[in-house]
């Protein structure tokens, strides 16, 4: 029986983390579960797979909580930073799901790493922020990285038996988003509703709207640089509409293998939680005869220019990833709630990222710095428009 912890349960991966759970309650218990302030869903959650602590956003959401579970299921409740951080360390769990959206996500995902646990890493944010840091803990205390991401996932599997010196690239695929094929030109009217209207996956809104601006694969560039300790030269993306083909590797001798399957995050899911077990029909299986074709081509980085920030973000390196990242989250919140229009979001990071003095990134407090002065620089920005 495999103990699972999951950070960001109400969100679009730990909800479906417990869909595979559920599938598969002989081979997995939850221990733990931390989300934000979705506390109607987390009680529901709580009733439903009787975890021993859980953690929430902050002290209201707390009493709210507890306000609404029923006798038999009354975990011990955390509240706050060190809440969440508390359940990514409890001490019955041998898999943390680290799926809390955003920069959010990093101190928890450290304090796993620091109590030695099997990771299925969602929150890319982590990596980008700090990856030379969360590699070195993890080595440190015998963590160990599975990667969640359905491109990172591809890639890892594809991997398997295979010495990283065979490798001549790895191509990543986006789908390109609901406005693949625009112009800048038809993107400066986007609504967030519009953005928000993801062609094949269903996922949470700020993802959706990374996708929609091709910052998502910007960002999953630099943590397949960490993940898989490779030249950023080496790692390639290439747009793929009908999201079957998840990743590819390119050999030295011209070969090439990939993985492949419908587009549901179950199956990275499980993977990862299973692993090095494979679990049974998770997924469908693909049409192979409905197929009616699969279609790739390059990234049109002038009219989504948020790929070519991450490129450059990581090769300057040090704390402009961070940087990056934070004014990222601030833009698309502020599109979200209308203050900004969608091609106003590159603008934004590209200004905050111009005007950062980068520093190594070789410790906790200097990359929360960057990541404090980034949201700040960012705000400022968009007062300005």
């Amino acid at each position: 029986m495999r103990k699972i912890a999951i950070l960001g349960s109400t969100g679009s991966i730990g909800q479906n983390a417990l869909r595979v759970i559920a599938q598969y309650q002989d081979r997995f218990e939850v221990v733990a579960l931390a989300a934000g302030r979705n506390v109607g869903l987390l009680a529901e959650q709580i009733n439903r797979f009787r975890p021993r602590m859980v953690a929430v956003a902050d002290e209201e959401a707390r009493r709210k909580l507890e306000g609404r579970l029923d006798g038999r299921s009354r975990p011990a409740v955390f509240h706050g930073p060190s809440g969440m951080e508390h359940v990514a360390a409890c001490r019955d769990a041998d898999t943390v799901v680290s799926a809390i959206v955003g920069s959010a996500g990093l101190l928890p995902t450290l304090a796993a790493a620091r109590a030695g646990k099997t990771i299925a890493l969602a929150n890319k944010e982590t990596l980008v922020m700090a990856g030379a840091l969360i590699s070195s803990e993890v080595r440190r205390h015998g963590a160990t990285l599975l990667p969640v991401d359905s491109e990172h996932s591809a890639i890892y599997q594809c991997l398997r038996g295979h010495s990283k010196t065979s490798v001549r690239r790895i191509i990543l695929t986006a789908s390109g988003g609901p406005f693949w094929g625009r112009s800048l030109e038809e993107l400066v009217h986007v609504s967030p509703a519009q953005a928000l209207r993801h062609p094949n996956w269903l996922m949470g809104e700020k993802v959706t709207i990374d996708s929609s601006t091709l910052m998502n694969k910007g960002l999953e560039v630099i943590e397949a640089h960490f993940l898989f300790d490779l030249p950023v030269a080496t790692i390639d993306v290439l747009i793929h509409p009908q999201s079957i083909v998840h990743s590819i590797v390119e050999f030295l001798d011209g070969s090439y293998l990939a993985q492949l399957s419908r587009p549901d995050m179950r199956a990275p899911i499980a993977f990862a939680l299973a692993y090095p077990e494979r679990l049974i029909d998770i997924i469908e299986p693909i049409d192979w005869e409905g197929l009616s074709g699969l279609i790739f081509r390059k990234p049109d980085t002038r009219t989504f220019p948020c790929l070519s920030l991450a490129y450059a973000a990581i090769e300057r390196g040090g704390t402009l990833p961070a940087v990056l990242n934070a004014a990222n989250e601030i833009a698309v919140r502020a599109f979200l709630d209308g203050h900004i229009g969608f091609t106003s979001v590159p603008a934004i990071i590209g200004r905050v990222m111009d005007a950062h003095p980068v520093r190594p990134a070789d410790h906790l407090e200097a990359i929360l710095e960057a990541d404090r002065w980034a949201r700040e620089k960012s705000l400022e920005e968009i007062r300005t428009r």
